[in-house]
């Protein structure tokens, strides 16, 4: 993890960078997918602050602590990401379990369930025969979106409807033969 420490109205000693990296390494205990960190420090009317901003894929962490010290503020902040960091990985781990729970009770039941029937309602059309022009001009006539007709030469029922590229298309039932 890369650790980039700025400093605002002070001097960071080295006894203080020292310190700020071991707080901010200790947050890869709790999460090990952190890029990088930033890490803040700076004085503002008489107290001194401490901003942490930990970078992972998708997700960024940030805390911020005011202090008498700027020890005490990196301790503050560095226990606010741990915090942080605690309650995402158990995030984690409770929608993993959950996700694991959820298949293994639908593994252990065998059964799928089925969704729910689709209600249709039945519409009744009366058949006449007609060609299959007669039909589209009375699909077009009545401004419907296809149209059930019984053919005059074959006798057999047929669906005439227009197809996206406005041409007309006749469904023709055929009986399946054999086994699928």
């Amino acid at each position: 993890m890369e650790i980039h420490l700025n400093a605002k109205h002070l001097k960071i000693t080295p006894a203080i960078s020292t310190y700020v990296r071991e707080k901010v390494e200790k947050a890869q205990r709790y999460f090990d997918h952190i890029i990088w960190a930033q890490v803040i420090l700076f004085i503002e009317k008489r107290s001194h602050n401490a901003e942490i901003v930990l970078h992972a894929p998708q997700h960024t962490f940030r805390a911020l602590a005011t202090a008498v010290d700027l020890y005490s503020a990196v301790d503050l902040a560095s226990d606010k990401i741990d915090a942080q960091l605690k309650k995402f990985k158990e995030r984690l781990k409770n929608r993993k379990k959950h996700n694991q729970a959820r298949a293994a009770e639908a593994a252990s039941d065998g059964v799928l369930v089925a969704p729910a029937p689709i209600r249709a309602q039945v519409v009744k059309q009366p058949v006449s025969p007609m060609t299959p022009d007669q039909a589209a001009a009375e699909m077009e006539k009545l401004g419907q979106a296809f149209r059930l007709f019984q053919d005059r030469d074959s006798r057999q029922i047929n669906v005439i409807y227009r197809a996206s590229d406005d041409s007309y298309k006749i469904l023709q039932p055929v009986r399946k033969t054999g086994r699928a």
